[in-house]
């Protein structure tokens, strides 16, 4: 498991968000955006809020993600302030690991499907 390293944790009071930079050690070159937004929402407490993952560096010839993220009270604002790419880019994160998820337990129920067809089979002689 990795660690999270809060680097700076400022509260933007113009702009009406939070804006945390932290390491994670351990995870370098195996971290998603996604993921990072997960773990940041865990150890800060997140629920409820928007965050936005806007940069993830991977430190040279280290195993350590350097990952600043906004966090925002409001979804409406957060699409006012932020380019509308990184939610389409995010949205499109979102789909992919729905399908895949889909597509996880619709091969657990063919798995299943014929395990059960033998019994069955095997009831009846």
């Amino acid at each position: 498991m990795s660690i999270i390293e809060t680097i700076t944790d400022v509260n933007n009071a113009f702009l009406s968000r939070r804006e945390l930079t932290c390491n994670f050690v351990g995870l370098g070159g195996k971290l998603k955006s996604l993921e990072g937004v997960d773990m940041i929402s865990k150890e800060f407490k997140l629920d409820g809020k928007v965050v936005v993952p806007m940069r993830l560096k991977t430190q040279v010839g280290k195993s350590l993600v350097t990952g600043t993220f906004y966090v925002y009270d409001d979804e409406g604002l957060a699409k006012k302030h932020i380019n509308p790419t990184i939610f389409s880019r995010l949205e499109k994160s979102k789909a992919k690991i729905a399908e895949a998820d889909a597509a996880a337990k619709e091969a657990e129920v063919k798995a299943d499907a014929p395990a059960e067809e033998a019994k069955t089979e095997e009831k009846s002689e």
